[in-house]
């Protein structure tokens, strides 16, 4: 398959086409940031690493009988996946309240929530991606009723399989971030999943292993991530 021109640059990724319409090229970036890109920086081998999980983890949960976008992966940092209409809504899953859900309730972070709570935001950083609902989306036209009963539905099974393969691995999901698109009409996941978009605990120490470590200064970003892959590699590779 032969890669074409350059089309989008986000904050972790390039995207390219390629020669078939339906199919995009993924690269990804060591870049770091935080804060809607307030925050720059670099984690050595992130973009190697975040490719390697988010194809590990996207083929899992094919497994399961969830559509992700992925298709292969090329080399350490190239993926080819399916050619999305993305929906501009950030679907968010907190098992355990931590970040911007314990700031807002004023509730400790670490405590384990009673069932898995699903948050939504309008993706938009200029607007520093604020919290919406469903009457927003249908109202503004981002998703039809079907399509986000759909993504709630997905998140929840995604949760499902994640949290329990974490937890295999000794390793806490306590929130992810989750992105979908229109595929052939039908809502498939997309963008990545990674130490970038999910916070990840060790289960005994409850050392962060995500970008956590980066967002608050406390170093070792690398080996957090590097940590994270040896760990799902030892199951999935």
């Amino acid at each position: 398959m032969q890669v074409g021109e350059f089309l989008y640059e986000g904050k972790a990724k390039q995207i390219f086409a390629t020669d078939d319409a339906k199919v995009v090229l993924i690269k990804y970036k060591d870049d770091a940031t935080a804060f809607d890109g307030q925050k720059k920086g670099t984690i050595v081998n992130k973009g190697i690493i975040n490719n390697r999980v988010s194809n590990l983890l996207f083929q899992l949960l094919e497994k399961e009988g969830i559509e992700t976008h992925f298709i292969k992966q090329l080399n350490e940092r190239d993926t080819l996946v399916k050619k999305l209409a993305i929906i501009p809504i950030e679907v968010v899953v907190r098992n355990v309240i931590a970040g911007s859900l314990s700031q807002r309730t004023g509730k400790a972070e670490g405590v384990e929530l009673s069932e898995p709570v699903v948050e939504l935001y309008y993706k938009n950083d200029e607007l520093h991606d604020p919290m919406i609902n469903e009457y927003h989306i249908r109202v503004m036209g981002w998703a039809t009723t079907e399509q986000i009963q759909e993504m709630d539905r997905l998140a929840h099974e995604i949760n499902a399989v994640l949290k329990q393969f974490y937890d295999s691995i000794g390793i806490i999901l306590v929130d992810f971030k989750l992105e979908f698109g229109l595929y052939e009409g039908r809502v498939v996941l997309g963008d990545e999943i990674s130490p970038d978009t999910c916070r990840l605990w060790d289960k005994v120490s409850l050392e962060k292993l995500d970008k956590d470590r980066f967002r608050r200064d406390m170093g070792k970003e690398a080996e957090a991530y590097q940590e994270v892959v040896k760990r799902i590699e030892a199951v999935l590779a």
